[in-house]
């Protein structure tokens, strides 16, 4: 088989995969609940399903009852939402402005997002009106209008856009930093220096009423703007041109953009490499076309966000590693492969 006939034969099988995306997904939420330092078999996890959801009346150890339905289960849920979110997010940043490294986090809106839930969560911004993800997405909005404003003062380039994005990245993680020494104590400090990193320790099924309705309506304007997405491929002037309500379209994917990082963000802190990579990894299997990329990037994203929590809780025996560092160690070498690929393919 040629090189060039082997994308084609990885989409149709990949297309496949797709169809039967709901099962994919199922499977890797049950090995999410079942794989950790404590193994559970998967007929415990069956009973704990049937108790709650159809009263069975299964005994049961309530230990492994409770890790299961109030721990892991809810813990994987919100770690699919924003697997599937951070790499919606990837797709339409790198359809808009044009630039294979367009993401959330490297374009600075990860870092505004967190700026605000810290200030949120430290100062006390908005007097308690504003919640932790009210903060966030301030935040992340804010970050975003300085970048492109800084962006358009450079000329206006997809280039200018990503060095204005590190800029502002670095601005804002700078502030989020100085308003921890400011005013955090040092257990302070230490909790949300780690959950910066990305951390799903601490979440529970209201965090799952938050993240799944957010990814899922994410998910379905992504998909309704494909056509939209797939002329901005060839420029603003091209899907002007080709009737794309240019302003419109922007303003409402650049929203979305901002919801589902906001949200994810507040929820489980600033997550790197899961917007750049797969939409790149899923380019590659299924081609350009946004009706085919939006939702393999969203379900490749919740999978492999998922496999890395497994791997934040198994790496070291009695510890959670911090799920932004076993992104990132995955995330950039599997981004280095897809450069090289690149590179062969030109």
């Amino acid at each position: 088989m040629t090189d060039a006939a082997a994308p084609g034969v990885f989409r149709r099988s990949f297309g496949l995969w797709i169809a039967q995306g709901p099962a994919v997904l199922i499977l890797a939420i049950l090995a999410g609940v079942v794989i950790g330092e404590t193994p559970l078999p998967l007929s415990t996890v069956a009973a704990v399903f049937a108790n709650r959801l159809w009263d069975a009346g299964l005994i049961l150890d309530p230990i492994d009852a409770g890790i299961i339905w109030s721990y892991r289960l809810p813990r994987t849920l919100v770690a699919a939402g924003c697997g599937a979110g951070l790499a919606l997010s990837g797709v339409v940043l790198q359809a808009l402005v044009r630039n294979a490294l367009a993401d959330p986090y490297l374009l600075g809106v990860s870092a505004g997002a967190g700026a605000g839930a810290v200030a949120v969560t430290i100062l006390g911004v908005g007097g308690g009106l504003l919640g932790i993800s009210g903060g966030a997405f301030i935040g992340a909005t804010l970050s975003f209008a300085v970048v492109a404003a800084l962006a358009r003062a450079a000329g206006g380039g997809s280039a200018q856009l990503v060095l204005a994005g590190i800029a502002g990245s670095q601005l804002f993680n700078a502030l989020t930093s100085f308003l921890i020494a400011k005013s955090a104590n040092a257990e302070q400090a230490r909790g949300i220096m780690f959950w910066l990193l990305g951390n799903l320790s601490g979440v529970r099924w209201p965090d799952v009423m938050l993240a799944a309705p957010v990814a899922m309506i994410g998910f379905l304007i992504c998909l309704w703007f494909a056509r939209a997405m797939d002329a901005f491929s060839f420029g603003v002037s091209s899907a002007a041109s080709l009737g794309v309500p240019v302003r419109r379209v922007q303003i409402v994917l650049i929203g979305v953009v901002t919801l589902m990082t906001a949200t994810m963000v507040s929820l489980v802190g600033s997550i790197g490499f899961v917007g750049l990579v797969i939409p790149h990894a899923m380019r590659f299997v299924v081609g350009p076309r946004h009706a085919r990329l939006v939702p393999a990037s969203a379900l490749a994203g919740a999978v492999f966000l998922i496999a890395a929590d497994i791997a934040s809780r198994m790496l070291i025996p009695g510890q959670v590693v911090p799920i932004g560092v076993v992104t990132a160690l995955v995330g950039a070498p599997g981004f280095a492969l897809i450069l090289v690929h690149s590179r062969r393919r030109l």
